[in-house]
């Protein structure tokens, strides 16, 4: 059975409103310092989107904070363990419609305040999997971010 990335980001991604244009206080989580990644955000009501870009303008991961989500984990599709900020999960591969070279992974992750957040890896290769893997376990949730937000 074929998985696609949730339409619900694609749903969400049109009614979310304007990107930031400043600094993430308690928004997106913290991103590792030696990345070289910014977040480009929205927000919508109780949502925060969340998109790590590098510098060459491409998504090296992406990430949604809300009450809940229409991703339920499947434990057949269970793929790398991982720790996200202190906390244990395992990615879950899903595919792509048309585009069965991109090597997806998608998980969530219970925030402290209640909500969830849901993360996803669209990476052209295993090593832009790992790299992308490595990234999202160095994630921090606790006191938001600092690192620049960007506007495209």
């Amino acid at each position: 059975m074929v998985k696609t990335i949730r339409v619900s980001i694609g749903f969400m991604l049109l009614a979310m409103g304007s990107y930031a244009h400043a600094q993430a206080a308690t928004t997106c989580p913290t991103l590792p310092a030696d990345s070289g990644l910014t977040w480009e955000t929205k927000t919508a009501g109780g949502t925060q989107f969340c998109r790590a870009m590098r510098p060459d303008g491409s998504e090296a991961f992406g990430l949604y904070m809300a009450a809940q989500s229409a991703f339920k984990p499947n434990r057949g599709d269970r793929a790398e363990e991982a720790q996200i900020d202190g906390r244990a999960t395992y990615w879950y591969r899903s595919e792509l419609a048309g585009q069965p070279d991109v090597q997806a992974r998608e998980t969530l992750i219970p925030l402290p305040d209640g909500r969830v957040a849901y993360l996803w890896i669209q990476a052209p290769s295993k090593e832009a999997l790992t790299q992308a893997i490595t990234q999202t376990n160095a994630l921090h949730f606790g006191t938001g971010g600092s690192a620049q937000l960007t506007s495209k």
